[in-house]
């Protein structure tokens, strides 16, 4: 899609996501790219630095990723009795291994335990939530990902479809509240 872009010339290339951010980098030295991103926008070289991001490149870090161990806690808060998460990630994202790493170090603070679900396609939730069922998860902790977040609903029904407490990384606010 960024090739394609690049190719109707197009005057500046919006990108959601790490892996967006990536390809729109990848297809254009020139175009300017402006990005919303919840990884850390210096870690994946996006830009130079805060105060001189260089090249062509600028966006907002909403820190996403960063959240993980305060999202963990409310949940925590919320279901003291609950002993075995499940963290589900994208493993195609980029920031899928930095998420791994800061829930689990969250989740041994607090002392509950981690399982970790992998989804790259919307046919991967049915057996995320049979594995959860199987593992006997008390909560079900979705990792910030364009990709979750463009599939939310699903994921909501299914969880609420199997009485699964979750927690995600943003609220609709578009829709009123059932």
């Amino acid at each position: 899609m960024a090739a394609d872009l690049v190719q109707r010339q197009v005057a500046v290339i919006f990108a959601l996501g790490p892996p967006a951010v990536l390809a729109a980098k990848a297809a254009s030295p020139t175009i300017p790219i402006v990005f919303v991103t919840g990884a850390d926008p210096l870690r994946f070289g996006f830009v130079a630095s805060f105060n001189k991001p260089g090249g062509t490149i600028t966006g907002i870090w909403m820190v996403l990723t960063a959240l993980a161990e305060k999202r963990l806690q409310l949940m925590h808060d919320l279901l003291p009795k609950a002993e075995l998460i499940g963290l589900l990630v994208n493993p195609a994202s980029p920031v899928a291994e930095p998420q791994i790493r800061e829930a689990q170090a969250a989740a041994n603070v607090l002392g509950v335990r981690l399982t970790v679900l992998r989804a790259v396609s919307e046919n991967d939730f049915d057996q995320v939530f049979v594995s959860l069922a199987q593992q006997r998860a008390d909560a079900l902790f979705v990792s910030a990902d364009p990709f979750f977040a463009s599939k939310r609903e699903h994921l909501v029904a299914l969880a609420a479809q199997h009485a699964m407490p979750a927690t995600y990384e943003f609220v609709n606010l578009s829709k009123p509240a059932d």
